[in-house]
């Protein structure tokens, strides 16, 4: 599963890699957690990109209250094209959500130790998402979900499942108006291994108020820079 990442590149590294503009100066953040308010770009219908914010968290447009949305920020990539709540968006639109990182947890002597995953090229990426209008209580909501897929044999000591990371070749593919091709919706979802490398960081990523460059320090690090390894 996706439940935490980051995004602490600069709006250059985000214009280069997605070919959108990106307003100066935005926040780094270094603790993204699901309802919160996440940067995605998607495709116009005239063709362009455009880099938009959307809450994690997919709400269906058919969906009676918003509150579904908190049980919704992954969805399986197996089975996204036909469970109801993400097949419309699976169809007619998909996004890629803006990150340079994500964490996941592994149980070490009875304690889940946080870790850190980026790519060994470092920079932004994007996750492989789907987005959705809310639109049945006044200011319309706009959402979105990252697909997952069974992890990889780096991943699998880690968790069962990971997040979907798109080739930036096949963002075109991912973002256009028309579902893709069979053959390439499996190079989408089913990328190569070998493109992230990790580390131990401390536990105050565990803590969504904790949003600063400490929470992806290598824990090696974090005695010298913050006083305590694990706080």
């Amino acid at each position: 599963m996706c439940g935490r990442y980051t995004l602490a590149a600069d709006s250059e590294a985000i214009a280069r890699r997605f070919g959108v503009s990106v307003p100066a100066g935005l926040p780094r953040r270094y603790n993204i957690a699901p309802s919160q308010d996440v940067l995605a770009v998607r495709e116009r219908p005239a063709g362009e990109r455009e880099l938009v914010g959307l809450r994690w968290g997919l709400v269906p447009f058919w969906a009676d209250e918003a509150a579904i949305g908190n049980r919704l920020v992954n969805a399986r990539s197996e089975t996204a094209a036909s469970k109801p709540a993400f097949r419309a968006a699976f169809r007619h639109r998909r996004c890629l959500v803006v990150a340079d990182g994500f964490y996941e947890w592994q149980v070490i002597d009875g304690r889940r130790q946080p870790c850190y995953f980026s790519l060994h090229s470092g920079g932004p990426f994007g996750f492989a998402g789907l987005w959705e209008r809310w639109d049945k209580q006044g200011e319309p909501l706009e959402t979105c979900t990252i697909l997952t897929r069974e992890a990889d044999e780096f991943m699998r000591p880690f968790h069962e499942r990971m997040p979907v990371i798109v080739a930036p070749e096949l963002f075109a593919a991912w973002l256009a108006a028309d579902p893709p091709e069979p053959a390439v919706l499996q190079q989408v979802l089913q990328p190569p291994s070998g493109l992230l490398a990790v580390r131990p960081v401390s536990t105050r990523v565990n803590n969504v108020r904790h949003d600063g460059p400490e929470c992806i320090a290598p824990l090696a690090l974090q005695g010298r820079l913050f006083g305590d390894s694990s706080s």
